[in-house]
């Protein structure tokens, strides 16, 4: 795990995003994360898995109260 290069492996994704391992080696298999190959490990950069998580995102509702 190199965190200060802001690549993660698998493992360090999965913590860092707060899912289990198999959600992430599901992602990559899916291939709905972006993911690098590097001497045949897969490797994540901070900045994508900060996108994937924002584009799960739900805004807020606007409060809306009820007539009585």
């Amino acid at each position: 795990m190199d965190i200060e290069l802001g690549y993660l492996d698998v493992e360090a994704a999965a913590v860092y995003l707060g899912v289990k391992v198999r959600f992430i080696r599901r992602l990559v298999a899916e291939r709905r994360v972006v993911f690098y190959k590097v001497g045949g490990h897969v490797r994540f950069k901070v900045s994508d898995l900060e996108e994937f998580a924002q584009a799960g995102r739900v805004d807020v509702a606007p409060y809306s109260r009820r007539a009585s």
